[in-house]
């Protein structure tokens, strides 16, 4: 039990650093206060509301994970290095696809709510 605890507190001391200097992560969580409100209205479903939110949350999580390989890339070295590149890059990748996954699912959410289709 103290194993988790321990990771509990662990996790929150993460957020409050990311949330106090990193502008993404920043710039996400004010996203998900305005999607949380925003997708009661934009979808007709419980089911389509999670999907909303989920989708955020994904963004979210993938952030927090760059973040985290740019730390330990940094901790490492800050000479160029043609390795450390590369991971940072796909970290910026996979938040660039995550930012298209957001895009797609409210896409879709806003033009099924136009469109007066279900979710």
């Amino acid at each position: 039990m103290q194993r988790l605890i321990d990771a509990f507190f662990n996790s929150v001391r993460a957020f409050r650093k990311l949330a106090s200097s990193e502008k993404a992560f920043q710039q996400e969580l004010m996203l998900l206060v305005l999607a949380l409100p925003l997708g009661w209205f934009v979808s007709v479903s419980w089911r389509g509301y999670a999907l909303l939110i989920g989708a955020v949350l994904l963004l979210i999580m993938v952030e927090v994970l760059n973040t985290g390989i740019e730390a330990a890339c940094d901790a490492f070295s800050r000479e160029f290095n043609v390795d450390i590149q590369l991971a940072k890059d796909c970290g910026s990748l996979a938040v660039l696809i995550s930012v298209v996954i957001v895009a797609g699912v409210w896409g879709i959410a806003i033009i099924e709510r136009i469109l007066g289709l279900p979710i």
